[in-house]
């Protein structure tokens, strides 16, 4: 990273790590809605060990890792939420989406140094779905704070990708500037349940530098392989054009632009 990237991550990582403190202490009820939530859809049971997840892969890049990618999944699961791992993407999917970087040397990106994972709303559920039940059990406080994480992570989001393409150097590979991946559109569309998190992204980038949106892409999720899937399907080869044609397409679909 260039000194300014360096700087604009730093800043976002420690407001990041208080807006997580800040959360958690605001809703000591969480694990039991988690819980609940997690009951209710017959979730096999598991350790219940951090309710509002920071991703400590953060802390792993250093200056001298260079950013290709903001990847953005939904919200932290089973795995991400062990005290042990407290990282974002570490299950099933995860492993997918390090193996499709692994498989296409042609994109030269290194899933765990290249690429800055976040989710939109940093609450941890088994299911996204049981985010609802949880909402539904938990009342205005919940509602309003899974809603609140839910903007903060996309203006904040939106911000530092802006900060990173600002501050790019030369750069050698494919990606010299960062791209932004929206992973996992059904719950974008049209009053899904991360309808807040899709408006706030495009209202931040369109007020802080609306020529980063161009940067911005939308896929399938990496889990059960439905990015690689889908990408396939729309193309013969893996290559960046193929990857960005495709997102273009969801953004579309998504954003209406």
């Amino acid at each position: 990273m260039t000194d300014y990237q360096w700087k604009a991550f730093c800043n976002f990582k420690a407001e990041f790590k208080k807006k997580i403190e800040e959360w958690l202490k605001a809703a000591p009820e969480l694990p039991a809605l988690q819980k609940a939530a997690a009951d209710a859809a017959n979730t096999p049971s598991y350790p219940f060990e951090t309710a509002v997840v920071y991703n400590t892969d953060l802390d792993r890049l250093t200056k001298e890792d260079d950013i290709h990618l903001i990847v953005i999944g939904d919200n932290p699961g089973k795995d991400e939420q062990l005290a042990k791992n407290k990282r974002y993407l570490v299950g099933q999917a995860g492993k997918i989406a390090d193996g499709f970087f692994k498989r296409n040397p042609q994109l030269q990106t290194d899933f765990r140094k290249n690429v800055i994972i976040l989710n939109k709303t940093p609450v941890h559920s088994a299911k996204t779905a049981q985010l609802k039940k949880m909402m539904k059990d938990g009342g205005k406080k919940i509602c309003d704070l899974i809603e609140e994480s839910q903007l903060w992570m996309a203006e904040q989001t939106a911000r530092l990708h802006c900060e990173l393409c600002r501050g790019a150097g030369a750069g050698g590979t494919p990606f010299p500037t960062p791209e932004l991946w929206l992973v996992g559109y059904s719950e974008l569309k049209d009053k899904g349940f991360f309808t807040p998190y899709k408006n706030k992204l495009f209202e931040t980038y369109t007020s802080t530098d609306a020529s980063v949106w161009d940067k911005v892409f939308v896929f399938q999720h990496f889990s059960m392989n439905r990015f690689t899937i889908d990408l396939n399907e729309h193309s013969d080869t893996v290559s960046l054009e193929a990857i960005h044609q495709l997102g273009k397409l969801h953004k579309k679909e998504i954003f209406a632009r």
